[in-house]
């Protein structure tokens, strides 16, 4: 259990201790302190809850307060003047200190979770994914930066993403305002952050790198199922869109996938789907043909030339056939018209 305190002393004198601010405590420094201690240098590491310059001075790291970013003295704060320092890997959106504390320590946290060195391509993988799916937020909340550009009000209030709960975790104005409170509060705001944060490492380790995997796989194959390279099978079906996107522009695959066959196990059928125009969209890059949408059975084998067909969406973005030969002939037709 962490030890959260607002002084120097008690705890033992062989564990290491980190400070950040006492007062009304935020996201990016409960996490960043839950962070630093997954870290083999700050492992259990007690936190220190002050804006005494000369205890902090003392401490082995320091997050979110003191006016200082210096990686080699573990030092952690966003707030000073000039401060403009983002992950890199393509993003631009300035660090907290729970950014900063990820920056550097990030690969170790995800590589001790994969069991691999931290220069590995995978731990690589999720550290991108997860700063980019879990942390940036939390960074950009923070920092004041807007999820988007806005000249109108917004329509409906937004407050149970992270950020917001832990704000409300701080003692109520009609609570006691007592130090031992103030950081029991803490302690629980270190366990939650904690907690979603380790959630969230272990979708990417369990769920989302095996499925990558899978999906650039099929990718790496697409051309020994249609020679355009324009049609790929998901052999193992697992969430593939958002990775099919990434993966093409990473590869910087050209032309584009256009259609995708996987099996429907509990209908024992085959789909062949429309790949969209971009992630969130409906629109397709290549809907299945006009003529097919809205027909099923044998009505659409008649008017595609195609036997076993099941269905056609009326939107054309997806079909199906009882085989998988007959979903291959679907997109290899669609292709061709």
């Amino acid at each position: 259990m962490v030890r959260v305190s607002s002084s120097l002393g008690g705890g033992s004198e062989r564990v290491a201790k980190v400070g950040t601010h006492n007062g009304t405590f935020h996201c990016d420094e409960a996490l960043g302190c839950f962070l630093i201690r997954l870290t083999d240098k700050f492992a259990n590491a007690d936190i220190v809850r002050t804006r005494n310059q000369e205890v902090l001075d003392k401490l082995d790291a320091v997050l979110d307060v003191g006016g200082v970013y210096d990686p080699e003295k573990d030092r952690f704060d966003h707030h000073q003047r000039g401060f403009d320092h983002v992950l890199g890997n393509g993003f631009n959106t300035k660090l907290s200190s729970a950014g900063l504390v990820y920056k550097h320590f990030g690969k170790e946290i995800v590589a001790k979770e994969l069991a691999l060195q931290p220069d590995h391509p995978d731990v690589e993988a999720i550290y991108v994914a997860l700063y980019k799916n879990f942390m940036e937020g939390i960074d950009a909340i923070d920092n004041g930066i807007n999820q988007y550009d806005v000249d109108q009000p917004p329509k409906y209030v937004e407050n149970t993403n992270l950020s917001a709960r832990v704000g409300k975790l701080n003692p109520d104005w009609t609570e006691e305002q007592s130090v031992e409170m103030e950081n029991a509060a803490f302690a629980r705001a270190m366990e939650l952050t904690g907690s979603e944060f380790q959630q969230a490492l272990r979708y990417y380790a369990k769920s989302w790198l095996p499925a990558r995997s899978i999906v650039l796989d099929c990718i790496n194959r697409r051309k020994e199922i249609h020679p355009s390279g324009e049609v790929m099978v998901l052999d193992t079906f697992c969430p593939w869109k958002q990775h099919l996107f990434e993966l093409e522009e990473e590869l910087q695959i050209e032309p584009s996938i256009k259609y995708v066959l996987y099996e429907d196990e509990r209908a024992g059928q085959w789909r062949v789907q429309a790949v969209a125009l971009a992630p969130g969209r409906f629109e397709s890059r290549k809907a299945l043909p006009a003529a097919w949408r809205g027909l099923r059975d044998e009505e659409l084998s008649k008017v595609a030339g195609i036997d076993n067909g099941v269905f056609v969406h009326a939107s054309g973005f997806i079909g199906g056939n009882k085989s998988f030969e007959g979903a291959l002939r679907m997109a290899q037709k669609s292709l061709a018209l």
